[in-house]
């Protein structure tokens, strides 16, 4: 390692203080801050690695809170994203989260308490004080590949001098059920711990899924001197199911393809063979204080173990027609990762020459090693009847790729928030990172060594107006880049690939914001998105990489979230997209479709009673980029989701959300054009929360 690095890592595990905002709340969330009292609105978040109120952060950010998580019975990342503009849900493949913010698709885009979480992996949200959705380039902050946005979960904390714990069970109607525990205990006056686990039973609408999947989370709080505390946090996440891709397209005359109707049951995998696993451990250490008055020093170091296995059979061309058959594929694939990151960050809050600063300075260094091996196989018979898929064999024979990987990444950042009147903000930044990357490819022999090495600065500019203090106004710049090593490291680099830039993105914004009350806000803004240098998964091979040139997505993102009237919350939200290839607007660009609308809204009758109701609107989509007449278009869908509470006691509550009450026949999403997911029919689930 080299002497600066291993000088950073020591460093980074001395005493080291928050940047949280207020200091009784140091000790319930880590990157951002805020009370819990508003029931779908958070105050501040990420976005800035201060305490700087969502009203005064010049870009779009969306919160999902713990309640909202509740509320809208969410079991999943892709759960909670429906209500959130800018973010359209992947398939992953059956075996990950998978997101497109603004048109730009990833699995890594995902960090825990600021810091990267990019494998590939279902995210449970049983620990979680809220979800945080920032939206615009990133890489000032959250480093490389955030082009259209970040997802940073922001988990519970122990908090010191409260004993207070909570049970939960479910069922579904599926047949899938689920229990959770949530307990926080003092353990004197200067320390607390917590736990927090849950385990679920899956089952869905689909033929032949199930699985089931925990996970654990303890944690230690310590108050080691006044305005300073250490904690350490250990997860182990356990996740087993069926892998499953959907429903192929079926082919139409001078196109565009659809997806297969009429067979949302259908399962066109290999039971047995078609799997998802996962095991990861992660433990995260953190000390936090106060230097001296208004200047804090936060530090968290962080390992993690990742140990993956996935196979899959599925359609690998578009059925002959909706009587006919389809072609089948089939591989295996088995992927280890160790994370080491270290994180540390100073902010000053002072004044020079007058004028108001808040001064963020960070580092940030990061050791990821990768192996991953994948092998193709051979179905027979290669196609079945899309009617009612015959009995097959599948033989693995051909190793499609087996490579080990190393990421080294050091990052140095600053930034300043500039008052120069109550009405006016400047918030100005840079960050640098050196990103190394090298392995070896095993598939064939010799093995074959690559590497590469990039260093990129990543600009921030935003200026916030403020003619009333609930009214902002604001203009942004910022820029990102993805290195040639693609999301997971795990494709190795073509000598092609090696002699190419990164791609950039760079990102403009302009909106308004208006916070009538501390539990409401409402934004819009407008942006332009433009990357260069774009790779994209080819359409019927996403493991090839295409080189487009430069992409350009445009939009329109607005919000209200929060508390409209004492006994009514809403969360509303509208998104267009117009995402295409530059010079070419035919080509356009994958799961971004243009319009989403969604509207939810609870209603708390009386005390004791809750009615909730919420409806998701989708425009229609392609699957994959759109570089031919035949791509697969998915139609358009509108759901209805409901939810009534009921409280039965002081500390115990029985819920029933209801999802798709119209039993509306959608398709949900794709990963690209033959691997579409099918949306449930009508379903329920069944909760019972009780207080200790």
């Amino acid at each position: 390692m080299p002497r600066f690095h291993l000088l950073l890592v020591v460093a980074s595990i001395l005493p080291l203080p928050a940047v949280a905002a207020d200091k009784d709340e140091q000790n319930q969330t880590i990157v951002v801050t805020g009370k819990r009292d508003a029931p779908y609105q958070a105050d501040t978040a990420g976005a800035l690695k201060t305490d700087t109120p969502l009203k005064d952060t010049p870009q779009t950010i969306s919160v999902v809170t713990a309640e909202r998580i509740a509320d809208g019975g969410f079991r999943s990342i892709a759960d909670a994203l429906q209500y959130v503009p800018g973010v359209t849900v992947g398939q992953g493949e059956g075996n990950t989260d998978q997101i497109a913010i603004r048109g730009q698709v990833t699995t890594a885009s995902f960090f825990l308490d600021g810091v990267r979480d990019d494998v590939e992996y279902f995210r449970p949200l049983y620990n979680l004080s809220r979800i945080e959705v920032i939206k615009g380039s990133n890489a000032l902050l959250f480093g490389r590949g955030s082009g259209g946005g970040v997802i940073n979960r922001v988990t519970l904390r122990p908090e010191l001098g409260l004993t207070q714990g909570a049970v939960q069970a479910g069922v579904s109607s599926f047949g899938g059920a689920d229990a959770g525990l949530d307990l926080n205990l003092p353990l004197g006056r200067a320390a607390a711990a917590r736990i927090d686990g849950f385990y679920e039973h899956l089952e869905n609408h689909r033929d032949n899924f199930g699985g089931d999947r925990w996970a654990v989370n303890p944690q230690l709080l310590v108050e080691i001197a006044p305005s300073w505390r250490a904690g350490i946090a250990y997860e182990h996440v356990d996740d087993t199911r069926v892998a499953d891709r959907g429903v192929p397209s079926i082919e139409v005359s001078g196109g565009p393809n659809r997806p297969l109707p009429g067979r949302r049951q259908t399962f066109f995998g290999l039971p047995g063979f078609n799997s998802a696993n996962v095991a990861a451990d992660i433990t995260t250490a953190r000390l936090d204080g106060e230097l001296a008055p208004d200047v804090t020093w936060s530090s968290i170091a962080r390992y993690a173990a990742y140990d993956k296995s996935y196979a899959n059979v599925y359609p690998d061309a578009p059925a002959t027609s909706p009587t006919g058959v389809v072609a089948l594929a089939a591989y295996a694939n088995q992927t280890h990762r160790t994370n080491w990151i270290v994180q540390s960050n100073i902010v000053a809050k002072r004044r020079l020459f007058g004028v108001s600063h808040t001064l963020l300075i960070g580092a940030e260094y990061g050791s990821q090693k990768s192996s991953g091996r994948e092998v193709d196989g051979i179905v027979t018979p290669g196609s079945v009847s899309v009617l009612a898929p015959a009995p097959f064999a599948v033989a693995l024979d051909e190793v499609a790729f087996d490579l080990r990987t190393q990421v080294d990444f050091f990052s140095l950042y600053a930034q300043d928030q500039i008052s120069f009147a109550p009405w006016l903000d400047l918030i100005a930044g840079v960050r640098w990172d050196r990103f190394a990357f090298n392995g070896n490819d095993l598939t064939t022999a010799p093995i074959r060594p690559f590497a590469r090495t990039d260093s990129k600065f990543s600009p921030r500019l935003g200026v916030v107006l403020k003619p009333t203090d609930k009214v902002s106004l604001y203009g942004s710049y910022a820029r990102s880049f993805q290195p040639r090593s693609g999301d997971q490291f795990v494709e190795g680099l073509t000598a092609d690939e090696r002699n190419l830039e990164p791609e950039s993105y760079q990102n403009y914004e302009i909106g308004a914001k208006w916070q009538p009350t501390r539990a409401l806000i409402a934004t819009i803004a407008a942006f332009r998105l433009d990357r260069t240098n774009a790779t994209t998964p080819a359409p019927n091979n996403p493991l090839l990489l295409l080189n487009i040139g430069a992409t350009r997505t445009e939009g329109v993102e607005a919000e209200v979230t929060g508390q409209l009237l004492p006994t009514l919350n809403v969360s509303a939200s509208y998104t267009w997209l117009d995402a295409r290839l530059r010079g070419n607007d035919s080509v356009r660009l994958a799961q971004t479709p243009r319009a989403r609308a969604s509207f939810w809204a609870h209603w708390q009758l009386n005390p004791r009673i809750g009615l909730a109701a919420g409806v998701v609107h989708q425009s229609t989509q392609f699957a994959a980029i759109r570089t031919e007449p035949t791509t697969t278009l998915l139609p358009a869908f509108t759901r209805l989701d409901v939810a009534l509470s009921y409280r039965v006691s002081e500390h115990t509550q029985v819920q029933l959300n209801v999802e798709n009450l119209t039993n509306t026949r959608y398709f949900s999403d794709a990963y690209d054009n033959n691997n579409i997911s099918t949306g449930a029919p009508i379903n329920a689930r069944l909760t019972i929360r009780t207080r200790l």
